[in-house]
């Protein structure tokens, strides 16, 4: 699940002299849930192309900037929603993104 978004930040930030990438597990809001979040200080999007970045080959950059066929994202949400949970994204205009997903935690096993 962090693969993708983890290598979107490497992508993503390869224009930056020096690029700063963090990955994160928090408390989710809810009980039972966890929140992973991944931040990068890379090239970002305009919020307004928010909902279009989880949606299947729907792009923000082009791919002279940047590689890619926009399915990633979408795997991840399809995913994530399989398994009870969901996914959001925060971003700027060349000021970075962070992408965060939020899980139910495993059960522990009672035997």
């Amino acid at each position: 699940m962090v693969a993708n978004p983890l290598s979107n930040a490497v992508k993503y930030t390869r224009t930056r002299p020096e690029a700063h990438v963090t990955v994160e597990a928090l408390p989710a809001a809810e009980p039972g849930m966890v929140t992973v979040a991944v931040r990068d200080d890379g090239v970002g999007f305009r919020p307004e192309y928010t909902a279009k970045l989880f949606n299947v080959f729907q792009r923000v950059h082009t791919e002279r900037e940047f590689e890619g066929t926009g399915v990633g994202l979408a795997t991840v949400r399809r995913v994530v929603q399989r398994h009870g949970g969901r996914v959001s994204a925060e971003g700027a205009e060349g000021r970075g993104a962070t992408f965060t997903f939020t899980l139910p935690l495993a059960e522990a096993d009672a035997s």
